[in-house]
């Protein structure tokens, strides 16, 4: 029945702070929808912001800054996502380590977000 994911949506405390993590450091584009939404396009998918205490209805039943575990997969070699993160100044808290992702073996390396969500980037096999 479900075929992909069309978008998520990211509470954020700091609007500002959050679509410069996104944009500057991953490479994510800024779009503005609707009555002045923000959102986060990556290929095919976006992640739409809510600014915490601001949230649009409907919303998760407890909307919370930091509660997201992200996986991306890069389309550069893992070498050079870590370098662009220590170019930006963030920190890698874990990796790089092999997990399993949806289609098969990744390895990543795990960062967090200005909210504090845990991020992991990948790269297939």
């Amino acid at each position: 029945m479900i075929d992909h994911l069309d978008h998520l949506v990211l509470t954020t405390r700091d609007l500002d702070a959050c679509v410069d993590f996104y944009t500057r450091v991953l490479g994510m584009t800024r779009e503005t929808f609707g009555a002045g939404r923000i959102a986060l396009r990556f290929g095919n998918q976006k992640i739409n912001l809510h600014l915490h205490g601001k949230e649009i209805d409907p919303k998760a039943d407890v909307p919370t800054p930091g509660s997201l575990d992200l996986c991306f997969i890069a389309t550069i070699p893992l070498a050079e996502v870590q370098g662009r993160l220590r170019a930006h100044g963030v920190a890698i808290v874990e990796g790089p380590v092999t997990r399993t992702g949806a289609v098969g073996p990744i390895r990543s390396v795990y960062v967090r977000d200005p909210d504090r969500n845990l991020v992991e980037i990948a790269v297939c096999g």
